[in-house]
């Protein structure tokens, strides 16, 4: 038997950032994308957003893959949103995503940032977050990338 433990912290958006993810709504559909996971066989250590985003803590086993597991949460959370109505228009997620590798000794610093999101937000806006977590992180000017990028 293998044994293996990769955590990843994924974030994507509402399609056009839209703000569909008023506190009732958001409750809902990360109720949804947990009992889904679970379903799924898909480990999620922790999931909160805010107004136009998620961001999950997985970890994957040794069957799965970033993309395919994102596919999952994103495309059925999205055919359930609109199947109940949850948005005043059609609900759907921005295609792009993003997605890092947390060390095991890092994940719980993680989960609790990430439980956080509403508190975090009333200080920085998402597309701050996300220029700062493409500067910090990988790209920025080892790439030859300029940021900041705007986040659609």
């Amino acid at each position: 038997m293998s044994y293996l433990r990769i955590w990843i912290h994924i974030v994507f958006s509402t399609k056009n950032r839209e703000p569909y993810l008023i506190t009732e709504v958001r409750a809902k559909v990360l109720r949804h994308i947990t009992e889904n996971c679970k379903e799924k066989g898909i480990y999620l250590q922790a999931i909160d957003g805010y107004l136009e985003h998620i961001h999950c803590l997985i970890s994957l086993d040794g069957e799965q893959s970033i993309s395919k597991v994102v596919q999952l949460i994103k495309g059925e959370s999205s055919n359930w949103a609109n199947k109940n109505q949850i948005a005043s228009g059609k609900f759907a997620w921005q295609d792009d995503y993003f997605a890092v590798s947390i060390s095991e000794s890092h994940y719980e610093k993680v989960a609790d940032y990430i439980k956080n999101q509403e508190q975090h937000h009333s200080i920085k806006s998402f597309s701050d977050e996300i220029n700062e977590f493409m500067n910090k992180l990988w790209m920025g000017k080892e790439a030859g990338i300029s940021f900041p990028l705007s986040v659609r």
